[in-house]
Order: C-alpha cells, then structure tokens, then sequence
C-alpha cells in the first residue's frame, strides 16, 4: 500500500464488523493507514484499531454517519488531520435490510436504501476527491452485492438500491479515469457475518448448496479482493462490477 515511501490510507465506512471489519484488517496488513468508520459502537470500533495495533499496523476510529453531509465532511477532515490523506475509499456501510411483499414496501424504505448505497457515496466522493486529483492517484472501491443479479424476492428496495449503486459506479469510473482514479465494486455473495445471527441452519446449508462451489465465503474473500482493486497492480482496472460469490451469478 505503500507508494515513494508514502504510506496510503484507507477510509472504509462501517468497518467496526463484518466485512468492514476484514477489510480494514487486510487493509492494514498491507500496510495502509486505516481510518474505521463507525456509528453506533465506539467500543467495537476502539477493539479493531487495538488489534490492527497490537500487529505494528495503522488505525484510528471515526464516528459519522455517512449519510449526513456534515458528518461526511466532518469525518474526511478528521482523517486526514490524523493521517494527512485518503487514499483508498470503500463504501462498505448499510443499515437495515428488511424482506418486505410489494404490499408492505413504501418510497421512504426505498430512500432509506438509497441513502447508503447512492447518497453516502457522492457525499464521500466529493470530499476525498479533491485530494484524490492532486495527487493522481486513488481507489473508490463501493461493496455492492449479488442480489442485483439474482433479483431476490420481497427485497425490491434493497436490490433497486444496490442497481442504482452499481450505476454510479460505472459513471464515475469514465469520468475519473483520466486522472488516475479507478473505481470499482466488489459484489460478494451471501457472507455470513454478525448481522445474520438469527439465520438458521436450514437457510445456510440451502443457500451453500445452491453455490457452484457448494459453501458460503468467508468475509477474508471480500477483504481479499477489496485489497487487490486498491493495489497498485489493479491500475488498469476500473468500471468493473467483480462478483466474489463462488460462481453463483456470472456477471
């Protein structure tokens, strides 16, 4: 992660868990500086930073909600008061995830979606990017999900929000790909993660059957790739939607 003796820094949104949480360790393994972003659970947050610490690594926890304007410019400040740049962007921070009939679903649980997965990232966007610019160099890397392809049922807010996501990314890709900037999204598969304690057995062993490879990944997948699109060998790749899901969609 490091370039001309610079070392980068990561800021990823909703990193005090789940896949958050893996990126930002394998963010930090890498050798980035890692800014954990979290809401609610300053604790949690703290416990990640102290174990990316313990390891000789680079981390600090930031409260925002990133679908506040002010606490998005508030947040990228912060940071690069503590660490003086971001690098990597990874919009990886969501809220709740209902399964609702057509019947229930209403246009404010569409914009509640929207406001994560289209909202957070142009407010994130446009606060690193005038560094971004001026150095020639960064990675917005937005965390998406398989669901646009599999078009999941009673789930129409979620998958129309992740659609929108996937758009965005595409867009800004042409427009920034002059200046050094590559942006990307990683779309995993079904990941179990803490946010899904009340799944049973049954819901687990369908889902990993219906994978090619026949098991669930595991959050070190994501992390994994997330690391690869902000490396410096992942420069001529932008504009790409990169499913990591065992081969449950092809797209």
């Amino acid at each position: 992660m490091k370039s001309a003796g610079v070392r980068r820094t990561a800021l990823i949104t909703g990193s005090s868990r789940g896949l958050g949480k893996a990126i930002a360790l394998e963010q930090a393994a890498n050798g980035a500086n890692v800014a954990i972003n979290y809401l609610n659970s300053r604790g949690v947050a703290e416990e990640v930073c102290q174990e990316i610490q313990r390891s000789s690594g680079h981390a600090c926890a930031f409260k925002a909600d990133i679908r506040r304007e002010d606490d998005v410019a508030r947040l990228v400040r912060e940071v690069e008061d503590t660490f003086g740049r971001v690098d990597i962007l990874v919009v990886n921070a969501t809220g709740p995830q209902p399964f609702l009939s057509i019947e229930e679903q209403t246009w404010e649980l569409y914009l509640e979606q929207l406001e994560f997965f289209v909202k957070s990232p142009l407010l994130l966007l446009k606060q690193v990017l005038p560094g971004m610019r001026e150095r020639g160099f960064g990675r917005v890397i937005n965390i998406g999900s398989e669901v646009f392809e599999i078009g999941n049922a009673r789930f129409a807010n979620y998958v129309a929000a992740k659609g929108a996501q996937l758009g965005l990314t595409r867009s800004w890709a042409r427009e920034l790909a002059p200046t050094g900037i590559t942006v990307n999204l990683v779309a995993p598969g079904w990941i179990p993660t803490e946010r899904h304690v009340d799944s049973t057995q049954a819901e687990l062993d369908t889902y990993a059957e219906s994978v090619p490879m026949k098991h669930m990944g595991r959050v070190e997948d994501i992390a994994r790739m997330v690391a690869f699109l902000a490396s410096d060998g992942a420069a001529f790749i932008t504009g790409q939607r990169i499913s990591v899901n065992g081969g449950n969609t092809f797209a």
